[in-house]
């Protein structure tokens, strides 16, 4: 699910969908639970282990609540790496471009710069790869 938002965002949807579904079995359940006409001590017993019970869906359909929230704002956070990645692979991109072009340009009498030599030899991560968060070159601004 590496970078997969979308992904992140369906999962986030599915436990919400969880969390309402538990809401909702908890309330049938409770509700039939005090709707029967039984009545007595192992009655009074049974309702009270209903209640229990449903208080853990409850609480349950709360922790589904917040792993979706967690979920969404990790798929916020992916976006927002992968528009990181993104920028400077863009501005590393035009970098060793530049450096290409200037380094062909020369006459073979004049000494390239080191760093223009430096950036045309560049071997760049795949492109939207995480590595490219790591790359450190001469001229390039992360800003």
């Amino acid at each position: 699910m590496y970078g997969d938002t979308e992904a992140i965002r369906g999962l986030a949807r599915t436990m919400r969908e969880q969390g309402e579904a538990l809401r909702s079995e908890a309330a049938t359940l409770l509700a039939r639970a005090e709707s029967v006409p039984w009545q007595g001590v192992a009655a009074d017993a049974m309702r009270a282990r209903v209640r229990a019970q449903a208080a853990a869906l409850g609480r349950t359909a709360e922790l589904s609540d917040v792993a979706a929230v967690a979920l969404d704002h990790h798929a916020e956070e992916v976006d927002r790496r992968k528009a990181l990645i993104a920028e400077i692979e863009h501005r590393v991109t035009a970098l060793v471009s530049a450096a290409r072009d200037r380094l062909a340009g020369l006459v073979s009498s004049v000494l390239p710069d080191p760093v223009d030599e430096l950036l045309a030899g560049f071997v760049p991560p795949p492109h939207g790869h995480r590595d490219w968060l790591l790359v450190d070159l001469p001229g390039l601004s992360r800003g």
